[in-house]
């Protein structure tokens, strides 16, 4: 029961932060299930496997609220389930000596990029409901997404949603809304590959089972907290935690210790703690030059 518990708040904790971000939910969890001695591969796999009730929901919810596109869904969904099931094959023939580096690797540079891209770098905003993108485009950005979302326990939102939203040719809800409904393909093609590499011995319910309960209750929270929490601050507070996490457990794959590994620490969070005051600061400016715009122009001012 205390083990369920625990990877419930996981999942809880990983849902809040993908409810309010609309992305990393598994590269949080990952990192925690890492954290807590899980085996990359289960832990991948555990994520996964959760991933496929919750992406069920969340798609069902976009599609009801309008925010999916068909055809997004379909022409990135596919090649990230082919990318997702090789990836899922890749982690599991690699021993867990050899994995663990190469997936905090992963997760760190998500992490790095999860953080620059919330404090210095906002995506563009743009207001078409349907994708104008082609399968060119999509279905190479799709099956990278997939591999790295499977060999590295996450990384299907950060790596696609960034990529659409930058583009700046499709709405945010709308690519947020199609990205989150195609996971359930590549949640569902990395979890058969998990059970073909490992067999039943990913199977953990308590893993699995927490991390959906867990954030089928943070759910509702995280879309309060996404109206309290200035998405820019919580994402580099979020990536800056991610990086922390993983380097971690690199440096513990290096042996790197005593003054080495306090002054690794220590630039980590003086680096992390900057990424906060520039995002904290751009959010001050938008906010003080929105005030401005909105200010009604005094009678008898000429424009």
């Amino acid at each position: 029961m205390r083990t369920l518990i625990i990877f419930a708040l996981v999942g809880f904790g990983a849902q809040l932060v993908d409810g309010a971000l609309g992305m990393a939910y598994g590269v949080t969890s990952t990192s925690l299930l890492l954290l807590a001695g899980i085996s990359p591969a289960t832990a991948s796999a555990s994520v996964h496997l959760a991933e496929v009730g919750t992406t069920l929901v969340s798609g069902a919810s976009h599609w009801r609220f309008g925010n999916v596109d068909w055809k997004l869904v379909l022409r990135l969904g596919v090649p990230g389930a082919v990318g997702a099931f090789l990836g899922a094959t890749v982690l599991s023939a690699l021993s867990t000596e050899d994995a663990a580096p190469w997936m905090s690797g992963i997760l760190l540079a998500l992490g790095v990029y999860i953080l620059l891209r919330f404090s210095v770098r906002p995506p563009k905003v743009a207001s078409a409901r349907r994708s104008p993108h082609r399968a060119r485009f999509l279905s190479p950005l799709g099956l990278v997404a997939g591999f790295v979302d499977a060999s590295g326990g996450g990384g299907w939102g950060p790596v696609a949603t960034p990529a659409l939203l930058t583009a700046g040719k499709t709405a945010p809800r709308t690519v947020v809304g199609s990205v989150d409904t195609s996971e359930f393909l590549v949640a569902l093609a990395a979890s058969i590959g998990f059970l073909v590499g490992l067999g039943t011995e990913v199977l953990d319910p308590f893993t699995i089972g927490g991390l959906l309960l867990g954030g089928v209750l943070a759910a509702p929270l995280a879309a309060w907290l996404v109206t309290k929490v200035p998405a820019p601050v919580l994402g580099t507070a979020v990536g800056g935690i991610i990086v922390l996490t993983n380097a971690r457990t690199i440096l513990t794959a290096f042996d790197v210790t005593g003054a080495a590994l306090t002054a690794v620490y220590a630039v980590i969070v003086a680096l992390w703690v900057a990424a906060v005051a520039v995002a904290v600061a751009k959010l001050r400016q938008t906010r003080r030059t929105e005030a401005v715009q909105e200010e009604p122009v005094p009678a008898g001012v000429d424009d």
